[in-house]
């Protein structure tokens, strides 16, 4: 895992999940979902590029919240959207 300075670390903020159980998007659609990424911008729950849907880097595009941390226990990981990067 490469780390770099990234500028859209500026953007991260404290957060509280909106929805810690599980994707916002797929829990309204009733859709299945692979992993869960949190937005370190705003809080927003989404599920990763694995998932049929991507609602995670859908977010990310919608709004420029570009990072986000992995939402599944034990891992704390960061990535950029932006850099396709891990920060």
């Amino acid at each position: 895992m490469t780390l770099h300075a990234d500028p859209h670390l500026a953007l991260v903020r404290p957060v509280r999940p909106l929805t810690p159980e599980g994707c916002q998007e797929c829990l309204m659609l009733g859709a299945p979902w692979v992993h869960l990424r949190l937005c370190l911008t705003c809080g927003h729950v989404g599920c990763c590029d694995s998932s049929p849907n991507k609602h995670a880097r859908k977010h990310a595009a919608a709004v420029a919240h570009p990072i986000v941390q992995s939402f599944l226990p034990g891992e704390d990981w960061r990535w950029c959207f932006v850099h396709e990067a891990f920060v």
